[in-house]
C-alpha cells in the first residue's frame, strides 16, 4: 500500500505557496489535507485571522487538485480550546492526534512542514515528518491586501497574483466574508505559538 502524507494546515486562503508544497507532495505520496477547524458547540468559529470556513477552504483545495488529494474536517479544536494546553502533556491534545490519523487508510504515513520547530512537535506526536524547506506562504500578506481593497483603499491587485486563479474566484464569490472581517477588530490570541480564537478559549 502506497505511503501517505498528512498536511496540517490554515489555508486561510490556500496561496500559490500552499500549492507548490501539496504539488509536490502528490509526487510520492497520497495526500490528505486538513485545514484547521475551531468548534463551538455545532458551530466554526472564524475570526479576521482565519476567515474562510472549512467548506470555503475545501473548496480551494478541490478547485485546485480536484480528486488527487482527500480534504478532511479532523484537525478540529472543539472549545473550551485551553483544554489542548499545553501541547503534548494535554491528553486532549493527543485525541486530536488520534483523531487527525483516524481517517488515514494507509498504515505507513508522513507528515508535512518546513518550521523546525513545528516538525520536532510532529515527531513527538508521531506523525513522522519529513524534512523539507520553510516557503513564504504569504497568506497573512493576502489577507492585509484583501481587507485593504475591502475597505476602499488603493485596489489590492497583488493578491491575485500570489493564489491560484481558481482560488481567486472562490474569494470573489464570497466578498462579504473579506467585507465582514475587515471592518472587525481580530478576535484572536497567540498561545505556545499557536493561534486560537479568544472566543470558546476558555
Amino acid at each position: 500500500m502506497a505511503t501517505a502524507a498528512i498536511y496540517l494546515a490554515h489555508l486561510n486562503p490556500l496561496t500559490k505557496a500552499h500549492e507548490e508544497i501539496i504539488s509536490t507532495l502528490l509526487r510520492n505520496y497520497k495526500v490528505y489535507v486538513f485545514p484547521v477547524r475551531f468548534v463551538q458547540g455545532d458551530v466554526e468559529i472564524n475570526t479576521k485571522s482565519f476567515p474562510f470556513s472549512f467548506e470555503v477552504r475545501k473548496q480551494m483545495v478541490e478547485a485546485v487538485f480536484g480528486d488527487r488529494v482527500k480534504v478532511l474536517p479532523d484537525y478540529t479544536f472543539y472549545a473550551p480550546f485551553s483544554k489542548y494546553m499545553p501541547p503534548l502533556l494535554s491528553s486532549k491534545s493527543w485525541e486530536l492526534r488520534n483523531q487527525i490519523v483516524s481517517h488515514v487508510e494507509e498504515r505507513d504515513f508522513v507528515s508535512y512542514t518546513g518550521d523546525k520547530a513545528e516538525r520536532l512537535m510532529l515527531k513527538i506526536y508521531r506523525l513522522n515528518p519529513i524534512k523539507a524547506e520553510r516557503l513564504d506562504i504569504s497568506a497573512s500578506s493576502v489577507k492585509e491586501m484583501l481587507y485593504a481593497e475591502a475597505l476602499g483603499q488603493k485596489e489590492q491587485d497583488g493578491w491575485r497574483g500570489m493564489v491560484p486563479e481558481a482560488v481567486a474566484k472562490i474569494i470573489e464569490a464570497n466578498w462579504d466574508v473579506v467585507t465582514k472581517f475587515a471592518k472587525s477588530e481580530d478576535a484572536t490570541s497567540r498561545v505556545m505559538g499557536m493561534k486560537f480564537p479568544k472566543q470558546g478559549y476558555k
